[in-house]
């Protein structure tokens, strides 16, 4: 594999790999939130459980999570935030966005994640879904009954619209 899939730009060998293949740890909650999502990608499940919090193992749902990783299309991962979760620190929380097809349907997917070090090794507590970013106009809308903004002197709704 060329890239992670986590979108660093790192070779996979050089970034998420030996978090997955248990050969280091994640260093920030960040890492570990991109190793999981690259997880997804290359179908890592059994990494999936192993990265939760060891009080959540009995929530996982190994049959769903191999169907929604093996069944999506991953098209990547944008971290919009994080709040501690460095070295030094023992919490954090990452907000992140990932994009996937399933089914002919592109979905970007929203989530603030929770993430606890415990011994000195991350793990991801829990996640609260966030809903979709609100589209913002930068020009007014162009109404049905008003004239077209190209300048042909006609309403809108015979022009352009």
């Amino acid at each position: 594999m060329n890239n992670c899939p986590c979108g660093s730009e790192k070779q996979y060998d050089a970034c998420c790999g030996p978090i997955i293949k248990g050969e280091t740890v994640a260093p920030t909650a960040e890492a570990l939130m991109r190793s999981r999502y690259t997880a997804y990608v290359v179908g890592e499940i059994n990494y999936l459980k192993e990265s939760l919090v060891p009080e959540k193992h009995g929530d996982h749902d190994e049959k769903s999570v191999r169907e929604w990783s093996e069944s999506a299309e991953w098209l990547g991962l944008t971290i919009t935030g994080t709040s501690l979760g460095l070295e030094n620190d023992d919490t954090g929380v990452v907000e992140f966005a990932c994009r996937y097809r399933q089914n002919a349907q592109t979905v970007e997917f929203r989530e603030r994640s929770e993430f606890k070090k415990i011994d000195g090794r991350w793990f991801y507590v829990d996640g609260q879904a966030l809903p979709p970013e609100t589209y913002r106009r930068e020009t007014p809308k162009v109404g049905r009954n008003e004239p077209c903004p190209c300048g042909s002197g006609k309403k809108f709704k015979k022009c352009c619209g």
